[in-house]
């Protein structure tokens, strides 16, 4: 059997005859030990993760299949979803300018767009109903409210005293007037001037004794324009009656428009 010495005080190794065995690092089993515990540590961890990863995955991928139009995470900066209702009212855009369209339905045309009603200020009024059979007036001035229709040597011109006339249908058009006088003649424009004459019953003479009544912007008031000159509408100038055509200003719409005043014959 080997002879079995036994082991002197680490303290004194070299004086008892005893060298140690240095083939080998001190502690290496138990380092080996530590080492393997940790690798597995580790191996157990990194699994651990994949498998609770994966598990999110297919539950995600669940979710995203089972509602994919419903909406994404909401937060305090999301907008609602909810379309903003204008308040009720005028809108602060211009008028000219179209806000809104009305929806179209299938199948149809659209509307036509409303015309806009017409007035002097840009242009000359729509017809006035129709006069009646016999009534005696007196023309007034509505920009000299002081002054009347007179015939004066055979012309019509203002005058502060009235004339009467009496308002009849007209000759060329009864849904306008004739104006005829107290001693049968019948006021009619030539070369543009009214004047008082008698009815030689031409096609001529009762297209120019006949006008056709317009709305003005004055209250109660009239504008008249010529059946044969359309366009052209009886005015004062110099206090003289006559026929010209229609101009864009505050000063022929006040000189183009008249009351018809009740009037004795």
């Amino acid at each position: 059997m080997p002879d079995n010495k036994p082991r002197p005080a680490e303290d004194q190794p070299w004086e008892n005859g005893w060298t140690p065995d240095t083939s080998r690092a001190p502690g290496t089993r138990r380092l080996w030990l530590a080492g393997t515990m940790a690798v597995a540590t580790v191996v157990a961890c990194v699994t651990a993760i994949a498998v609770t990863d994966k598990a999110a995955d297919d539950r995600s991928g669940a979710g995203a299949a089972a509602n994919t139009t419903g909406p994404g995470l909401i937060s305090f900066a999301t907008p609602s979803e909810t379309e903003a209702v204008p308040p009720k009212g005028k809108s602060a855009l211009p008028t000219e300018r179209a806000t809104t369209t009305e929806p179209r339905q299938h199948g149809t045309s659209p509307s036509p767009a409303a015309e806009p009603s017409k007035s002097p200020s840009t242009e000359p009024g729509s017809p006035t109903p129709k006069p009646p059979a016999v009534n005696w007036k007196s023309v007034r001035s509505v920009n000299y409210p002081d002054r009347y229709w007179q015939v004066s040597g055979s012309y019509v011109k203002l005058a502060p005293t009235a004339s009467a006339f009496k308002l009849v249908k007209g000759l060329a058009d009864t849904s306008c007037y004739s104006f005829a006088t107290t001693d049968g003649a019948y006021l009619r424009h030539r070369e543009f001037l009214l004047r008082a004459d008698r009815n030689d019953g031409s096609s001529l003479f009762k297209k120019d004794a006949t006008f056709c009544p317009r709305t003005s912007p004055h209250s109660g008031a009239t504008m008249l324009e010529s059946v044969n000159y359309p366009g052209r509408y009886l005015r004062h100038q110099n206090f003289q009656i006559r026929l010209d055509p229609y101009q864009h200003s505050e000063l022929f719409i006040s000189d183009s428009t008249f009351w018809l005043v009740d009037g004795a014959a």
